[in-house]
């Protein structure tokens, strides 16, 4: 089978792109043939598609107004991406396409080719985008679906897109256009949703409930080496925005005997940096962006992962990475996390916001160190049994053959 992969970004940006190249790897490991469509940018890893690839679109700061008009015109509907898809499908055969996070730079647009050429489609929805313009349920510090109940002129009303009037009025315009040409649903065959919580919540922004398909991620175990042994540290690790709840996290943290390790980057660092300093949170460390064997050691020298986010998460990747190293997972009760950390078992969940309970629940572990190492045990079992590349793949190509039927 020749597979076609779509994603905004063709390097490493987040948890999306890291999907997008390790199915392609499993995708090829079983013997098909994976193409990847994306968009220029000079962090991407080299192709051998990439003259196909379209030009990149962002609103970079310095462009004046009319640039400005042309980019939104382009991210709206973009026909230039659509004739470079045209141009590619008609060098390569392609039997499906699989499209991961294409807003605004990729297009939707490209699906319209693909639908003329009859190529079936499925979609992976790694966020909300669907049903938020922003991606995430989350606005102000607060769970927000108030487009889903009272409609997406909230986006203006609201100005979800960072507080800008231009920018949701921008994001308005790409819904109801979508929605007018039915875009997404008149060409993809099935929506694939990382978490139960995601394929609930399509529904509930109204995608036909025949076309939604839950398929879990997937983390290839055999690659990570597992820690049973207790440290001295615990991990966060992710971006450092609002809606990852690390305040919450720092508020917890403070005064117990054992060091908080944050690794990542991200628009709030400065400002939980001053917070731990304003509020002498000495047991605090900000690592700043790792990769590599330098992630891979954090991860696996540290006692537990905390995950304490206050928006709709999907699947998160790094519960997986934690549980293939055998780590339990103390997690927001929010989004996809409950499915994947089961209480007691592969670690403990709290209330989103609730920095008391995950204060009681951190000090609980670290006076139970046996617990850590038997709960850590458990997660790395699960990881093996039940988020292994093997079981998703077989669930994946079941998908990829009834969207072909």
């Amino acid at each position: 089978m020749h597979v076609l992969q779509l994603n905004n970004y063709h390097f490493i940006k987040g948890g999306a792109e890291r999907y997008y190249f390790e199915i392609s790897k499993v995708l090829e490991d079983h013997g098909h043939k994976v193409l990847h469509f994306s968009v220029d940018d000079q962090d991407n890893i080299p192709s051998p598609y990439s003259a196909y690839f379209g030009r990149a679109m962002s609103f970079d700061t310095g462009q004046g107004v009319f640039k400005k008009i042309e980019t939104a015109f382009r991210m709206l509907y973009s026909f230039e991406n659509k004739n470079k898809m045209r141009s590619f499908l008609a060098e390569y055969d392609i039997d499906i396409a699989h499209a991961h996070n294409i807003y605004h730079r990729v297009c939707p647009s490209v699906f319209d080719v693909q639908r003329e050429k009859n190529i079936p489609i499925v979609m992976t929805l790694h966020d909300y985008k669907l049903g938020c313009s922003i991606y995430t349920f989350y606005r102000d510090g607060r769970i927000c679906t108030e487009c889903l109940s009272a409609g997406k002129s909230r986006i203006i009303k609201n100005r979800c897109t960072k507080g800008q009037l231009t920018l949701s009025l921008f994001h308005w315009l790409e819904s109801k256009l979508h929605g007018l040409l039915n875009i997404y649903s008149k060409n993809v065959s099935f929506f694939i949703c990382p978490s139960l919580f995601s394929l609930k919540k399509h529904a509930e922004i109204g995608i036909a409930e025949n076309k939604l398909v839950h398929i879990a991620n997937f983390i290839n175990v055999v690659d990570y080496e597992p820690g049973y042994e207790n440290k001295d540290y615990i991990l966060f690790a992710g971006r450092l925005s609002q809606e990852k709840g690390i305040l919450t996290l720092l508020k917890a943290i403070k005064d117990i005997d054992i060091t908080l390790k944050v690794v990542g980057d991200g628009p709030m660092r400065d400002k939980y940096e001053a917070y731990a300093t304003e509020h002498k949170v000495s047991n605090v460390v900000f690592e700043g962006y790792k990769s590599d064997e330098d992630l891979r050691s954090l991860f696996r020298n540290a006692a537990f992962l905390v995950i304490p986010s206050e928006w709709y998460e999907n699947a998160p990747m790094t519960i997986l990475e934690a549980f293939a190293y055998g780590k339990p997972v103390i997690g927001a009760d929010i989004g996809g996390i409950p499915e994947m950390v089961l209480e007691g078992r592969t670690g403990f969940l709290f209330k989103p916001g609730d920095y008391q309970e995950l204060r009681e629940k951190i000090k609980y572990l670290l006076v139970n160190p046996s617990m850590i190492t038997q709960m850590g045990k458990k997660a790395r079992k699960r990881a093996e049994e039940e988020y292994n590349s093997e079981t998703h793949y077989r669930k994946l190509l079941h998908v990829y053959e009834s969207a072909s039927a």
